[in-house]
């Protein structure tokens, strides 16, 4: 790894082209850069995103409480912190995300450097050996921890029989990361935590209730049968796009307009440096366990895909539901992802980031925008009155895209809820704060 050092007296505790502007939030900026880094790809074959981002954001955290010292630390406590809070934050991001692009180290160097000199820093500041030390606490905590399986692991295509899911046209494309849902979790205590009920059986009015209103509303435009509306089709569009993208800028959005003197109520909560590091944090750490939450539940349950289902193309298809008909040419309004239905991982993703922002601020009532990657988007910028609402939306788009039965949405929506609450109740909690006072997250599990 470039340029890191040890520090004496650590305790280890158990796309986007950058270039901001000084005056943006430093937190945000170095989220640009990691980013950019992160979807640009180029690493060794296993890692998810969402584990990257929030190695990146515990160790920027880290780094800033180094200073701070009013938040505990995910990873490491720093004593003795001097230098610029600034230079420490881009080292910290730097390291995290050479340790895991180390091909991209140059592009990654040159942005970390560019951000010192946004900010009138250079690399002899001593704040470096902080964001150092806080990228080797967390880079050493997340070792072997299965986000790079060795071997991969074989191909898996699912099952064959009814109600399991197998590769889905086009691309009949086996399974997709089926390790994560292994992956050592961040804040839950164990994988299997908060895992959702079975799903509904075949024979169940609840499964025909979906299967037919996923029929009705996610197929192909134009398609006989299909009753979605033009705006349903767009807000379908609007969330087919990079979800984790979407969720990243959500929070660069919330934080910036604070930065711009935005009067909301919630900016009250971001005063100081600590606190953007610390939402970015509480975010991204509730969202990779959301996305190792949705995966365990696809691999453990294995259920079939609408597609799947409506089609029925084998004979051991037939779901023995006298309330559903088959459709052999039923199409998703788009391609459908390759992994299984159960849950959803958008909507772990809503429920996880929805959840943390409602706590950071204390507020389900905040008006925001959200801009979606999916190109057939129009508009391609969303706006938003509360949080609550735009996890609603997200339930409902991925039955109008044609990916998801409702109770796959909804289901999902409740495990990331579960995580995040989690999360936000027992790490980066106030120095004076153990959670001692916060009840454990307790749900129903088979």
């Amino acid at each position: 790894m470039t340029g890191l050092r040890r520090l004496t007296g650590i305790i280890i505790c158990s796309c986007l082209m950058w270039a901001a502007p000084a005056a943006a939030d430093p937190i945000s900026e170095l989220n640009v850069i990691a980013a950019d880094t992160i979807f640009a790809g180029g690493r060794p074959a296993g890692a998810a995103p969402l584990l990257d981002f929030a190695m990146v954001h515990a160790a920027i955290h880290d780094a800033v409480q180094a200073y701070e010292k009013r938040f505990q630390p995910y990873a490491v406590h720093i004593p003795d912190a001097s230098g610029s809070p600034l230079a420490a934050v881009a080292a910290a991001a730097r390291d995290v995300l050479v340790n895991r692009f180390p091909l991209q180290t140059a592009s990654i160097h040159s942005k970390y450097l560019l951000f010192l000199t946004n900010h009138g820093l250079t690399e002899a500041d001593e704040g470096r050996l902080v964001g150092e030390a806080a990228a080797i606490a967390i880079i050493a905590r997340r070792a072997n921890d299965g986000s790079y399986p060795t071997p991969p692991p074989p191909a898996d295509l699912g099952g064959t029989g009814a109600g399991q899911w197998r590769p889905t046209p086009p691309a009949l494309a086996a399974f997709s990361a089926p390790w994560l849902g292994a992956v050592e979790p961040f804040t839950m205590d164990f994988n299997e935590q908060f895992r959702a009920r079975r799903p509904p059986a075949l024979t169940s009015r609840e499964y025909a209730r979906d299967y037919n209103e996923v029929k009705a509303l996610g197929g192909p435009v134009g398609y006989a049968g299909v009753t979605r509306t033009p705006d349903q089709t767009q807000i379908g569009y609007f969330w087919s796009g990079n979800t984790i993208a979407l969720f990243e800028g959500m929070i660069r959005g919330l934080v910036g307009e604070c930065e711009m003197g935005a009067e909301q109520r919630y900016c009250e909560s971001l005063s100081r440096l600590g606190d953007s590091a610390r939402l970015f944090a509480l975010a991204n750490l509730a969202g990779a366990d959301a996305g190792i939450r949705a995966w365990n539940s696809k691999k453990y349950y294995n259920f079939w895909r609408p597609i799947t289902a409506i089609q029925q193309l084998l004979p051991g298809d037939n779901d023995g539901n006298p309330q559903t008909e088959a459709d052999a040419t039923w199409t998703s309004l788009i391609a459908t992802p390759p992994y299984p239905d159960y849950t959803s991982g958008a909507n772990n993703l809503s429920g996880s980031f929805t959840t943390i922002v409602t706590r950071f601020f204390d507020t389900d009532k905040v008006t925001f925008k959200v801009s979606t990657t999916a190109a057939q988007a129009i508009p391609n910028e969303r706006t938003y009155h509360r949080f609550s609402d735009l996890a609603d939306e997200v339930v409902d788009a991925r039955i109008y895209l044609g990916i998801h039965f409702r109770f796959a949405d909804t289901a999902a929506r409740k495990e990331g809820t579960h995580v995040a609450r989690q999360a936000f109740n027992h790490f980066l909690r106030p120095v004076h704060d153990r959670g001692h006072d916060h009840q454990k997250e307790c749900v129903d599990q088979e």
